[in-house]
This record gives C-alpha cells, structure tokens and sequence, in this order.
C-alpha cells in the first residue's frame, strides 16, 4: 500500500517551484515548517487588501489602499542620493506622485513608459496636501486590471520572506493540487455546505473576500476537519490495535484493599470512587485497558493508582508506576510506602541513579518477581530491565509521553494494562485531540478538608511590605515556595533573577548565620536538585526560592505560601499548577501574585480568572480561549499532535464529529477495506499519518 500517485506532486520539494531556488528554498521551509509543496499550500493567510477599490485620484482616501488607473506625465530622478525618485501621473480629476527609493531609472523607465495609460495599486498618503503612493504594491498595463484589482491575501512571514515571494509560490503551489476521491461522509458535507477538497484548498489562498479569514467559513471549516479526521482516525486504528493485543483479565480483588484503606486516614471522595469502578471493570474485561485519569492537583491520584495496581498483585502479576522524574519518582516511593507496608506489598526503586551492585540486585528482583511492584523513572523500561510478569503500568504526567512511548511500553508485557495520570487539567478538545486512543476518567472533587487557596495580587511596588507579613508567617512556622519566572531565551538571565531574589531574602531572613533559604534552578545537578528539596521539606529551610523546576508533583504539606514574582509572564495553566504545590495540609494556605503594570488584556483576565476560581478544568477551557491550543501542554516537545489548519479554541465542535465519524468509520470496516477506505487511506496519507498506516499494515 504506497502513497496514492494524485498526492505526489504535493510531496516534492519546494525547488520544483518557479523561483524557488535553494536559498529560497530553505527561508520558505524554515517560514512553513517543511521542506515540501504540501507545507507552503497549509501555510494560511491572516489577512487580506482588497484591491478592487478603485476610486479617481481627487476620491482616493488617505491610508486606505487603492487601485488607480493614471496616465504618466513626468519622471524626476532624485538629486542626491537618500533622495526620492518621484513619477508624476494624472487622471481626469487630479495628480499624484508615485515615490521610489533606491530606485532603478532604467527599470522604471520601463514599468512607467512616459504618457502611457497604466494601473497602479498601493496605500495612498498625503503629504503636504498631495496625494502620493509610496512603492507601489503592482503596476502593470491595462490589461493587467483584472489580475491587480482583486483581494489579496497577507501571509505570516519571517526575516527574507516578501509576501510576493510566498504568493507566487504558493500561486505555482495550487497548481499541483488535483481532485481528490471525497473521503467526507456525503450527508454531513452537504449539512455543512462545504466545498470538494481542491476548491477549499484553492479558496482560502484565493479568497473571494475579508470572511474567508474566519475559523467557520466553509473552506477553512473543511480542511481544519479533513485535519482532525486524519487525527482521530489515527487514534481510533492505534486504539483498534492496542485492544487486538489480547489483555488479561484482572478481577479486583479485595483483601489487599481493605487492608490499604484500614489505614488510610480519609474516606475516599464520590470522584475516587467513581474512578476506580471504572478503571476495575477495565482491568476485568480480556481487552487491554487504556485509561487517563484526570485530576487537579491534590485531587488523589496516588491512592487511586495505588488501589488499582494491588489488582494486578492480587491475580499474581507485577505493576509499575513510572515518574517523569527522579524527584517524583522517590516521592511517589515515599508516599506509597506507608500503604503498601500495610498490605505487606514488596516494592523496589530503580532510576538512572542506580549504579553498579545496587542496580543489580535491583534487575534480580525485577526479574524473578521479588520485587511485586516497580516505581521509578523511564530507567524502568529500557532495555536489560526484565520484568517477572508485568500486568499493569501507571505512567505519570503522560504528556511528556507521546502515542509511540504508550506502545513501546507496552511490549514489556503481555497485554500490560495501562494508566496514566496527569495533574494538567486538560480541556475535553485537547484531551480528545492529544488521548483519543484512550478512555477518560476524571477526578473532579478535592478531598475532604482542604481549604481554599486565598489567592491575592500584589503590585511589585507592594513587596516589601508582603515580605514584612511573611516574616510573621514564618514565625508561626509556615514555609513559602518563592517562584521566579523562567525566561525562555536566556536560561543565564532566570538564573540570574532567581539568584539575586535569593540573596536578598537571605540577607532578610537568614538569622544568626543559619541559611534558613534554599535556591532550586534548572542547571542545577540532580542531586542538588534533590537535596535542596529535603532541606526543603525537612524544615531545614523556610523558604525555598525556585525557578519554575517545582511545577510538577512536588509535595510538601508544611508549605502554606506561593509566591509567584511576574505572575503576568506566566500562562494560566502553569500558574493553576503552581499554586496547587500549597494547601496541601488542613491549614489555611496563601497565594501571592506579585506582578508589574501595566498590564495587557490578556495578562488582567489570567490573573483575575486566578483570583476567581481553582477549578482546574474550568481555568484550562479559560487557557485554552486565551492562548489557542498550541503551548497549553508545553506541547512543542511531548509528541502530541500539532496542528496547521485547525485551531483548537474554535474548532472543538468539528473536533467532537470527526471524533464520532472515525470511531463509526472504523467498528465498521476496522482494515479499511470498504467503499471509503480508498479515500480514507489518501487522507491519512495527505497528513502523513503514518503511524495509522503502519498499523493497518501490519494488521
């Protein structure tokens, strides 16, 4: 099954273009992302001049662009060199000069011949009371009219890319685009009033006007579809063939259970229980189970994954729960300690730390099944790591996991059932977009207990005397994360903003020479790292100064007070996740947003949203209106899906469709085999979804 030919001439390099030639080349796929036909035709316009204005010259309005047909009467060269070159023309109703600089006489002899009729299209200005147009977008004869007079679509661009240059590539690039076999269900596209594949692709590039910018006009409508099709249909084949690979059947049982929750010092909440109901007839059913569990900071993951794993052991099987990192990892160790002492569960710590005698025993005990349950890093499933009989996997903020990690895993066992957890309360457009291969639970309760996080803004100008009430809080014992911004482009400059917030609260709070503050940042080695944060949570420190590094899973009860200095450069998700690091504990906790005016629109709504509410779900759906999906997970690097023509923030709609269409699609032709499937298979390979066609390869 190789690439349909109709798609070939999109897969070839852009130097096939007319004037594109390799240097161009390689400014236009640094601009579009690819070095292919395919990536310039999915690099969309953002806005577009409407040149089929076409006023006299005593009509033409100030800055407005215009289309004027006008008679040449004179060329003035410049004088001096910086000096215009101005060519004087007229109409019936008045006279304008056109202005060059760095001008080509011959060149404009010959654009602008003396006393001919010519057509002229640009922004019009007045200076002095007189109309001109500075370096006019297009001239040409007059029978050029119809192809300057029309709407024109204005492109995203990078340094050395003209907007000329792109629209005649992209111009040369519709020329490769061919009728393609209707993968759409017919009924829905007629719903829809959408039009055939290659005229969408024809009109949001030729637009017939300012409405075919919007995200819902029916061009644009179709290809963000066509897009999201291809991504749930990959998910839906990947899903079709994880549940083909024979799982087991865990029933729950419980003696080792009850055991955990006689010594659990709270009842488990409505959400945990609902939770676990799903996640045990899951584990019950022969297929393999694939599940997200969803929660909010402090929502009660742990116990949840706990209470699931001990099915795993109870039918004789091993489990692994693996952390993004060895801090979490030693933390998940810590807090499951207590629980699995009490069901008399053997369990064994392997990260990359492990060395030499120690990472052997370790492998031993993996290997003959002494070691019931594994927690540590991706150290856990490398290769040499055997395990006796794996049958259940929990994985830990997943989306720095992408799909091909969820299958390699997999291959440590036979059928190993899987369960990942994320803190990052993931809006439900995203989470099919980013999940669709996996089923969803949600924890949307906080325990017991808990109070809410006071939650306050504090301008800059405000610090000192904040810091003044700190110091009483820390009489009383409290301890406080300070958090200072992470500036992507210089990791020397958060370093260095981060180290001087340190020393001055060290001169402030560090007490007959007792360091009473820590410092964490990310060029710090692991260990220091890790030491730093025992101090931390041992007390040792009150106040533990960090550059974003503490965002995930870190735990510790004691600390009752965030303090997030520029709160207005972080986005909203990030800044839910690091106020969830406090109120952890019974004890009234505090949030202090310190930020500097004045503040742009976007930055008031996330930092009154904050004040507002800790709903993590509804504070996700708020991100994802503000910023649009790309950078909500950080998802440059963790494998999930990006996306070029359909926008998350606006298209959850069609996401929702595409998702039932492909689930339709594939209980009733699970090969692809039938009368769509052709259609199917060249719209997979349209968006090079590859991985969907492996799968159905290979089945």
């Amino acid at each position: 099954m190789s690439r349909p030919f109709e798609l070939d001439p999109l897969f070839r390099a852009l130097t096939v273009l007319p004037g594109v030639g390799p240097r161009n080349a390689k400014l236009l796929e640094k601009l579009v992302g690819g070095p292919k036909v395919l990536d310039l035709l999915w690099h969309l316009p953002i806005d577009f001049v409407d040149r089929r204005f076409a006023p006299t010259i005593k009509d033409a309005p100030d800055g407005k662009v215009a289309t004027l047909t006008v008679t040449v009467g004179k060329h003035i060269p410049n004088q001096r060199k910086g000096q215009p070159y101005k060519v004087w023309c007229t109409d019936e109703t008045g006279t304008i000069n056109l202005v060059f600089f760095h001008a080509h006489k011959d060149y404009l002899e010959k654009q602008l011949p003396l006393n001919e009729t010519v057509i002229v299209s640009g922004r019009i200005e007045y200076y002095q009371g007189n109309p001109q147009m500075t370096h006019p977008d297009a001239i040409g004869p007059e029978k050029d009219r119809a192809s300057i007079e029309t709407v024109e679509p204005v492109y995203p661009l990078t340094q050395g890319v003209t907007n000329k240059v792109v629209r005649k590539s992209i111009k040369a690039a519709l020329g490769f685009v061919q009728e393609l076999p209707e993968w759409l269900d017919s009924a829905y596209k007629e719903r829809q009033k959408w039009p055939d594949w290659h005229k969408a692709a024809e009109e949001i590039h030729n637009p017939p006007g300012e409405e075919a910018l919007d995200a819902h006009h029916p061009a644009r409508a179709r290809l963000a579809y066509d897009e999201l099709l291809a991504n749930q249909l990959t998910l839906a084949i990947v899903r079709q063939k994880q549940r083909q690979i024979n799982g087991r059947s865990f029933q729950s049982g419980h003696d080792l259970r009850k055991k955990v929750l006689e010594v659990l010092p709270f009842q488990l909440t409505g959400a945990q229980e609902r939770s676990l109901q799903e996640i045990d007839k899951d584990m019950a059913e022969p297929a393999r189970m694939l599940r997200l569990l969803q929660g909010d900071v402090g929502s009660g993951k742990t116990i949840v994954a706990c209470l699931a794993m001990l099915n795993a052991i109870e039918n004789g099987a091993q489990a692994a729960i693996m952390a993004p990192t060895e801090i979490l990892a030693r933390q998940h160790a810590e807090s499951l300690k207590p629980w699995l002492d009490a069901a008399g569960i053997r369990f064994v710590t392997l990260t990359g730390r492990d060395k030499g005698k120690t990472r052997e025993t370790l492998l031993q005990q993996i290997h003959n099944g002494a070691a019931q349950i594994i927690i540590g890093t991706h150290a856990i499933f490398q290769e040499g790591v055997e395990f006796d009989d794996l049958g259940m996997a929990v994985i830990d903020e997943q989306h720095r996991f992408g799909v091909h990690q969820r299958l390699e895993l997999s291959s440590k066992g036979k059928g190993v059932d899987i369960l990942v957890m994320t803190a990052t309360p993931i809006p439900r457009t995203l989470a099919l977009s980013a999940y669709g291969d996996m089923d969803i639970s949600r924890l949307d309760e906080k325990p017991p207990g808990r109070k809410p996080i006071d939650t306050r803004l504090i301008p800059i100008e405000k610090i000192d005397p904040m810091i003044e009430g700190l110091r009483r809080q820390i009489e009383t014992g409290a301890r406080i994360y300070w958090v200072c911004p992470l500036v992507e482009e210089s990791e020397k400059l958060d370093l260095a903003a981060a180290e001087e917030r340190y020393d001055i609260l060290k001169r402030l709070f560090g007490a007959k020479g007792e360091e009473r503050v820590g410092l964490i940042h990310g060029r710090m080695k692991p260990t220091e790292k890790d030491e730093a944060m025992r101090k931390f949570a041992g007390g040792e420190t009150d106040i533990l100064v960090a550059t974003t590094v503490i965002e995930v899973g870190v735990n510790v009860p004691e600390a009752t007070i965030m303090v997030i200095e520029h709160a207005e450069r972080f986005g909203l998700s990030q800044l839910h996740q690091l106020r969830g690091r406090v109120g952890r504990s019974g004890d009234q906790s505090y949030c202090f947003l310190v930020y500097s005016g004045p503040l742009g629109e976007t930055a008031k709504e996330r930092l009154s949203i904050m004040r507002e509410t800790e709903d993590g779900f509804l504070i996700a759906e708020k991100d994802l209106q503000l910023r649009g999906s790309g950078d909500i997970l950080g998802v440059r690097q963790s494998g999930m899906a990006e996306f070029k023509l359909a926008n998350l923030s606006v298209h959850g709609e069609l996401l929702a469709a595409a998702r039932d269409d492909a689930r339709l699609i594939i209980d009733r032709d699970p090969e692809l085999k039938g009368p769509r499937s052709e259609a199917l298979r060249t719209l997979l390979y349209l968006f090079e979804r590859d991985q969907a066609i492996q799968n159905l390869r290979s089945g």
